[in-house]
């Protein structure tokens, strides 16, 4: 439906819009950054800002490189361990079956009691 609402797509006390009522942009410059899964992430950074050498990609979450035919490999991921498996890391099963005898020892000491 055609309107005669003149406003449409602005809100009360906008002002005018434009270049010179806002001020000069602030100078920027696009940096590519190439992910291992082949994704290309452009970034905009003010043009005095230090690049970092790295950037996460938004589409896979690996880390993004500046040079294209060699992009950082994924960081390596440790599996969940269990409070168990640390246990057994610091243990060894000779210790484990001494703390075991040592503990089931003391519960049968207290049932006789």
């Amino acid at each position: 439906m055609a309107g005669g609402n003149a406003i449409r797509g602005t809100r009360v006390g906008a002002g005018p819009t434009g270049e010179s009522e806002r001020g000069e942009s602030a100078a920027r410059e696009r940096i590519p950054f190439y992910c291992a899964n082949g994704h290309v992430n452009n970034t905009w950074f003010a043009a005095e800002a230090e690049v970092p050498e790295t950037w996460d990609c938004p589409r896979c979450g690996l880390p993004g490189g500046r040079d294209s035919a060699n992009p950082p490999a994924a960081p390596r991921t440790e599996p969940y361990k269990t409070h168990l498996a640390y246990v057994k890391e610091r243990r060894s099963d000779a210790d484990g079956e001494a703390i075991l005898e040592e503990a089931l020892g003391r519960l049968r000491a207290a049932r006789e009691l």
